[in-house]
């Protein structure tokens, strides 16, 4: 039971953006950045990726790089999580194109579920190529997407357009989000956000999931009033 609660802890510990920055300063130093890059390859291009900080390990990198300039450098933050972005998604794309369709075939697979893809497939039908670019801002769904897309045989070059504009779009408005909220909280609260960065980081998680609970609400309470025109 104690083995459970410890890990418990370091899974918990591991997903909170600060504290995972925190380790990775620790570890690589000046390196830090490739740190970044792997993540974010990870959620986009591994399909095991899916359950990594996204949405909040960008903007509170971006915190970071406001309080502690000396070691995170906010534009080769950036670099490293763009470059991250987009080859993590043509890693996705490729690996779709060549193993989608023999790799998600069993529902009762732990990672690699059919139905995950079948979200990414209907949002993919929704909003056909901007998808690619859409997807960057859904949790899970820009893991799957690019499987899909592969699988779907949309041409490469296409496909990359998309990315490197979508990975544009989410990595510089999500990082930039949290290094200037960081300088608008300083000035409208005439605080050192780094002695309070622990409750913005919190603020910053609970919005980044606001998307995906609305979603699951949503598609959840949203099928009542079709099943009831079915049995109409």
């Amino acid at each position: 039971m104690e083995y459970l609660t410890e890990l418990f802890h370091q899974v918990r510990d591991f997903l909170n953006p600060k504290l995972l920055i925190d380790w990775m300063l620790g570890l690589l130093g000046g390196y830090v950045y490739f740190g970044l890059f792997f993540i974010v390859f990870a959620e986009t291009g591994l399909a095991v990726g899916f359950f990594l900080p996204g949405d909040s390990l960008l903007v509170v990198t971006g915190l970071m790089a406001r309080t502690l300039p000396d070691k995170l450098n906010v534009l080769l933050v950036l670099a490293a999580f763009f470059a991250g972005s987009v080859i993590g998604d043509s890693t996705g794309y490729w690996t779709g194109r060549w193993m989608g369709k023999t790799l998600f075939n069993r529902e009762s697979s732990l990672i690699f579920k059919p139905s995950r893809v079948a979200k990414a497939h209907a949002f993919f039908e929704k909003y056909g190529v901007k998808t690619v670019i859409l997807a960057r801002f859904v949790p899970i769904v820009r893991t799957f997407a690019p499987l899909v897309v592969g699988a779907a045989e949309m041409p490469y070059a296409k496909f990359l357009i998309f990315s490197v504009i979508g990975g544009f779009l989410w990595i510089f408005s999500m990082v930039l989000a949290g290094y200037y909220l960081g300088t608008a909280i300083e000035g409208a609260f005439n605080i050192k956000l780094e002695d309070h960065i622990e409750k913005v980081v919190i603020l910053v998680v609970v919005l980044s999931l606001l998307p995906p609970v609305i979603e699951v609400l949503r598609h959840k309470f949203g099928k009542k009033p079709q099943q009831d025109e079915g049995a109409v």
